[in-house]
């Protein structure tokens, strides 16, 4: 069979990962070479609220994966998943081999964008009607 590209998003379990981010994501990149893979880009999307619990969960930690497999070895790690307490869900997709490189670039470069912080307050005077109006000493 041939190897293609593959886009991975894996949903963790998210108080197994808070305790252990580097075992919980490194698994992942275990599986996918034990399974004669290629990580090309893995990286943290984001933790977000569930829209249904899953096997409990309220709370999942999304994890996006770029790789390359044989395509006959897709099964066996969706079975290896359905397996892993870490993983509450899978999807894997086959990317198009012309816009591999530029997901991956992409990936790569983008990581999680921050939210800006909130512009700071800015000091406002308040005048009340007990006080005298500024005098303009130019007059």
């Amino acid at each position: 069979m041939a190897e293609n590209a593959y886009e991975g998003l894996f949903i963790f379990d998210a108080n197994r990962y808070a305790r252990e981010p580097a075992n919980v994501s490194g698994q992942l990149a275990t599986m996918i070479q034990k399974h004669g893979g290629m990580v090309l880009a893995s990286r943290l999307w984001e933790e977000r609220r569930l829209a249904y619990p899953i096997n409990g969960q309220r709370k999942g930690t999304y994890w996006l994966t770029y790789f390359k497999i044989d395509s006959s070895q897709i099964e066996p790690m969706r079975r290896e998943c359905q397996i892993n307490e870490n993983v509450l869900r899978e999807l894997m997709l086959k990317i198009d081999p012309r816009i591999v490189d530029a997901l991956v670039e992409h990936a790569l470069a983008s990581g999680i964008e921050k939210p800006k912080p909130a512009p700071k307050p800015v000091p406002v005077a308040v005048i009340s009607p007990d006080d005298e109006p500024p005098v303009d000493l130019d007059n």
